[in-house]
Parts: C-alpha cells; sequence; structure tokens
C-alpha cells in the first residue's frame, strides 16, 4: 500500500501593501533619520567641546582675530589695529563704552532682559545685545541678523560671562569693536579720530567715539553730525552717572 504523501505549505511571505510600505519607510526614511540624528549629536558635541575650549583659552590669550576683521581685511587690503591692554585705555572710555552699549553691564549676567523688554516696547528700533553679547558675536560667531546665529549667541555668553571677568569682556570689546571704516579697537580709534593714546583720551573726546557704536561707518567722531554730537553728550552724562553711582565698579580699579 502506497504511503500518503504529506502535502506541507508553503510560509506565505510577507508580500501584502503595508509590509512593503513599512519596509520602504524604513530602508528610506528610517534609517537615514538615525545616521543624521546620530551625526547631528557628533556635531553639537564637537561645537560644545571647541567653543569651551575657545572661551577658555580667550580668558587669557588675546583673540588673534575676528570674522569681522578677517572680512574687512580681505574687502580693504588691510585694516588698522592694534591690541592695548586694559591698563592701557583711559578709564573714562570704557565707562563712555558703557554708558552709550549697556548701561547695566556690571548688573546682568551677559543677557539683560530688562533692554530686551525696552527693545520690544520700542518695536525693534534698538538693540536689546549687552556687551557680553556683541563680544561673543564679534570673537565666536559672525555679523548678520539670522536665528541661528542669536541663538548660539544666546547659549555661548552665559559661558563667557561665568569664565571671564567683566573688565576682560570690556576689554576684549574695546580691541575688536569696529569704530570706524577698517579702523578696529580703541588704540586705532584714538589716533585715528584725535592723533592721541587711549590712555590720553578727554571725556568729551571718548563719548564721541562711544557714539559711533554701533554704526561707526555711517558716523565720525571727528567730524559728528548734528545727532552724533547730541548722542555723544548724552554720553558723557551717563559715564558721569555710572561714576557716580558705583555701576562702573566691576570693570574699575
Amino acid at each position: 500500500m502506497a504511503k500518503a504523501v504529506k502535502k506541507t505549505k508553503k510560509q506565505k511571505t510577507a508580500t501584502g501593501f503595508w509590509p512593503r510600505i513599512w519596509s520602504w519607510v524604513w530602508q528610506r526614511l528610517v534609517l537615514p533619520l538615525r545616521w543624521l540624528r546620530r551625526w547631528l549629536l557628533r556635531a553639537v558635541l564637537a561645537f560644545s567641546v571647541v567653543g569651551t575650549l575657545l572661551v577658555l583659552l580667550f580668558s587669557v590669550v588675546n583673540p588673534p582675530t575676528t570674522h569681522t576683521i578677517w572680512s574687512e581685511t580681505r574687502r580693504l587690503g588691510e585694516v588698522d589695529r592694534e591690541w592695548v591692554p586694559i591698563e592701557d585705555i583711559a578709564p573714562v572710555m570704557m565707562r563712555s563704552v558703557v554708558a552709550a552699549e549697556d548701561a547695566r553691564f556690571c548688573q546682568h549676567w551677559g543677557i539683560d532682559v530688562q533692554a530686551i523688554r525696552a527693545a520690544l516696547a520700542e518695536g525693534g528700533k534698538r538693540g536689546g545685545s549687552t556687551l557680553s553679547q556683541q563680544v561673543v558675536k564679534n570673537v565666536f560667531l559672525w555679523q548678520g541678523r539670522s536665528w541661528g546665529r542669536k541663538a548660539l549667541e544666546t547659549l555661548i555668553t552665559p559661558l563667557v560671562e561665568a569664565v571671564w571677568s567683566k573688565r576682560r569682556i570690556l576689554e576684549v570689546y574695546l580691541n575688536v569693536a569696529e569704530m570706524d571704516e577698517g579702523v578696529f579697537g580703541v588704540e586705532a580709534a584714538a589716533r585715528h579720530y584725535f592723533g592721541v593714546g587711549p590712555d590720553e583720551l578727554s571725556a568729551q573726546q571718548a563719548a564721541l567715539i562711544a557714539a559711533v557704536l554701533p554704526n561707526p561707518k555711517a558716523r565720525s567722531a571727528s567730524r559728528p553730525s548734528k545727532s552724533v554730537s547730541r548722542r555723544a553728550r548724552r554720553i558723557q552724562d551717563g559715564a558721569a552717572t555710572i561714576r557716580a553711582d558705583g555701576r562702573s565698579r566691576c570693570f574699575e580699579d
């Protein structure tokens, strides 16, 4: 008697519509996104490490250049710039810049919420950036307005405030800020505008230099317009005020 042959059913492979869709999504979307996420995390980690090391380094070593200095050197061929220690800068120049750009410099930790609220209340007609934020933008980032740059600036500024002293922040600012076209730092600006060293600046001269900020290419300290002269007088009064009320103690000896 012949043995009955037992038929075995072949297992069906997942060839349905939805399994094929899921397989396509996994291969084309999920796996590449996982790869991209890993590389983004590595990039963020690398940026954080490099940024932290640079902040630590520049707390004791003077920044060799900035993005603005580099780009202006390429555009103009050369720039006027010479680093000067803060000890060789007239105290009235320090007070004038603080009065002009960040009167609450000694009272905040890098981000001035009050200044931001005031700027928003005025419809964004004036900026709310502190001197610390401007230093971060000048030294570590680039010029121009973008949400990405502003986000990085907001992240780096508290670290700079934690590592650098207020005096160091002001010293770096006074040496990297553009104060006329192709003129960077108070040493070059003092000689360019008035033919004196930064330690010889008078209260009026210091106020005029501070008055060209933050738009030095459209303003002049040696040939001030009426609006620049008015701004300089307000800055001179403000510099005297922050000295009298103690708001300059964090950066003056």
